[in-house]
């Protein structure tokens, strides 16, 4: 199997629920700590398009208001507010070779492994 990565934010309790639910089926992921080590914008076109999703669905629309940003449906500046400001990205994503899936619901990983 290659290697599983989860971008994972542990005070997330979708984030804590889908590495247990790696952890229950043996496998040990490699944990991205994204708030502490965002992704660049090359890293999050990579996982948007793995994910097989526009820009606009990665995004936390609560954090993304409340940090005060304007609306847009501009990929390349969506990208670089999530480059910017981490904590408006989706979590969790759990990453297998080609593929990605959002751990909402948790569950929904077990599709790619």
């Amino acid at each position: 199997m290659p290697q599983v990565t989860i971008y994972h934010n542990p005070r997330c309790s979708k984030s804590r629920q889908t590495l247990a639910l790696l952890e229950e089926h043996d496998i040990v992921p490699e944990i991205v700590l994204y708030l502490e080590t965002p992704p660049d914008e090359k890293t999050l076109r990579s996982l948007i398009e793995k994910l097989g999703i526009e820009a606009k669905s990665l995004i936390r629309g609560k954090e993304h208001r409340e940090l005060g940003l304007k609306e847009t449906d501009d990929t390349d500046e969506l990208i670089r507010r999530m480059s910017e400001h981490p904590q408006i990205i989706q979590r969790p994503i759990v990453v297998v070779g080609s593929h990605a899936r959002l751990g909402r619901p948790p569950e929904s990983v077990l599709e790619i492994l």
